[in-house]
């Protein structure tokens, strides 16, 4: 079976498990995963994991993203996107671009988010937006992300609602929809997401040239397990014997650079599995995951 990975721009209107059910067919494969969730409104880079490649996905996912979005200040939803029902309106038509700015500076850097409520993250057990849907209060606590970049590229208004056009760069956890919510909050008039397009996870942007996903399309083809490792993480390549010993799991005595670093043959160019520097034996590294 080929292994590798896809990256989807995914349509608006797909969960990204529809996009994973897709490339199953395409692929004619129950092994198929995804990096890092788009919500069905959501656009933009779905990186798609075949065959072994599944096994990086939890390392993929932990990319900084790249995101262009809308907020719509004026309007509250229960999802803090445009697909939940309104909850609170307010005329927002007096904020200036500045006093908008001003309350972006706060939500940029290392700060302490609390997630939307409709997320994925599990409550005792239950995921949070079911615990919403079924009409409980949740309350999420906060967690520590890194927004590194949220700046304003156009500002748009709308009868007394103000649609501001933004651009953001961030660590893997954060959620846009929650700067929609807290900006709009800071401001005092609300805040939701109306659109919002990924378009990078770490190396990986929007393709040049979109996958077909379309019931009747040709298998598409994949980027290598290779190719990928080497965009992805620092790489080392092995030696013979290096090679041997890793083929069965055994610890290296060899510095890898970071965790993970990809380990790859000297010989056929393989992606052979993700080391870590092993923190009871310096100058040594052991498995993170063996790929062959």
């Amino acid at each position: 079976m080929d292994s590798g990975l896809l990256i989807v721009d995914k349509p608006s209107g797909w969960t990204s498990h529809q996009v994973v059910g897709r490339v199953r067919r395409l692929m004619s494969t129950r092994k198929v995963g995804h990096a890092g969730t788009l919500d069905p409104m959501a656009t933009g880079v779905l990186v798609v994991g075949v065959g072994r490649a599944t096994r990086l996905l939890g390392h993929l996912a932990l990319h900084d993203k790249d995101y262009t979005a809308t907020i719509r200040l004026g309007v509250t939803t229960v999802t803090d996107d445009a697909e939940g029902d309104v909850v609170a309106t307010a005329d927002a038509s007096a904020l200036s671009e500045v006093r908008i700015a001003e309350a972006m500076a706060p939500l940029r850097g290392e700060i302490m988010q609390v997630p939307t409520a409709v997320s994925a993250i599990k409550v005792n057990g239950k995921r949070s937006y079911a615990r919403v849907r079924a009409g409980e209060a949740v309350e999420l606590a906060a967690r520590p992300v890194t927004v590194s970049r949220f700046q304003t590229v156009e500002v748009r208004r709308e009868g007394e609602a103000v649609d501001v056009d933004v651009e953001v760069t961030c660590s893997s956890g954060t959620y846009v929809r929650a700067l929609a919510r807290d900006l709009g909050g800071s401001l005092g008039v609300g805040g939701h997401l109306t659109a919002l397009r990924r378009t990078r996870i770490g190396p990986y942007t929007l393709p040049a040239e979109a996958v077909d996903l379309s019931e009747d399309a040709p298998r598409p083809g994949l980027m290598t397990m290779a190719e990928a490792a080497r965009l992805s993480f620092p790489a080392v390549e092995l030696d013979a014997g290096q090679e041997a010993d890793l083929r069965v799991g055994r610890r290296l005595e060899i510095v890898v650079p970071a965790d993970p670093t990809a380990m790859i043959s000297g010989a056929s160019g393989e992606f052979l599995a993700l080391y870590r520097p092993d923190p009871e034996r310096p100058g040594w590294s052991r498995a993170v995951a063996v790929l062959v």
